[in-house]
């Protein structure tokens, strides 16, 4: 494992990458998800906007299973987890969640953060879900200080989740950011207290959980990319980029 340790300039760096995206979140998306939209509407106000900073999506190309990620964006529904790909033909519906996954590349930084939002009004159940699994990232996020370790991170996320009846996905994790979109460490959203790597001043870190209504176990689609719950019960995911800075953590991907 190679972790590299940013320097304060780095990190102003990945930060202005994050900041497009959490524009993004907060200011220009929430506007459009709403029934009848397309994910591959979604997408292209996504690219459109991130092009529109000077930068461009880091999702586009990247290698997979059978072919490179076709779009700026991984766009997950309902039972998706992860990696979904943006189609004309999978038009958001009232009661949906909708998970939104983006990096951008701003002069050779990396910035990465996820949000699910809810499609209209959703039942109660999936309401606790997405606010368990939001809660869940903050709680991780609290134990990435100087002194603690990885395993404390996903040990809080893991106990928050299942004390609320709910599980963590184990075959995909949170990482290191910076000049790569996937760097050291790994950054599992289950663990034990006090084991794995010490969390030291400077690292930068992309915490994510993705959490599922039901059983932890997924499967992936034909596509080669997008990754579902076994048992077809709803999955959310939201996601911060993170630097250690003064022995606590910064969130990147928050708008100032």
């Amino acid at each position: 494992m190679a972790v590299i340790i940013k320097t304060p300039e780095e990190i102003a760096g990945i930060k202005k990458a994050n900041q497009i995206i959490a524009r993004l979140y907060e200011e220009i998306l929430p506007q459009y998800i709403k029934p009848g939209i397309s994910t591959k509407e979604i997408d292209k106000i996504v690219d459109d906007y991130i092009r529109s900073q000077g930068a461009i999506p880091g999702c586009i190309g990247v290698p997979g299973l059978y072919n490179p990620f076709p779009a700026a964006t991984c766009i997950s529904v309902n039972e998706a987890v992860v990696h979904g790909i943006p189609d004309e033909n999978i038009i958001l519906k009232e009661g949906d969640i909708v998970s939104v996954d983006t990096v951008t590349i701003l002069d050779g930084f990396y910035g990465d953060a996820a949000i699910t939002y809810p499609v209209g009004e959703v039942d109660t159940e999936t309401k606790k879900l997405l606010e368990v699994t939001e809660k869940a990232r903050d709680i991780g996020i609290e134990q990435a200080v100087v002194g603690n370790r990885l395993g404390d991170i996903g040990h809080a996320i893991q106990s928050f989740v299942e004390k609320n009846g709910f599980s963590v996905v184990r075959d995909y994790a949170g990482h290191g950011v910076g000049k790569e979109m996937h760097e050291d460490p790994c950054v599992a959203n289950y663990g034990r207290k006090g084991r794995g790597l010490k969390i030291e001043e400077g690292m930068v870190l992309a915490i994510e959980p993705m959490v599922n209504a039901g059983s932890y176990k997924i499967g992936m689609l034909n596509d080669g990319w997008t990754v579902v719950t076994k048992d077809g019960k709803k999955s959310a995911h939201f996601e911060h980029s993170i630097a250690i800075v003064d022995g606590k953590p910064l969130v990147l991907s928050k708008l100032d």
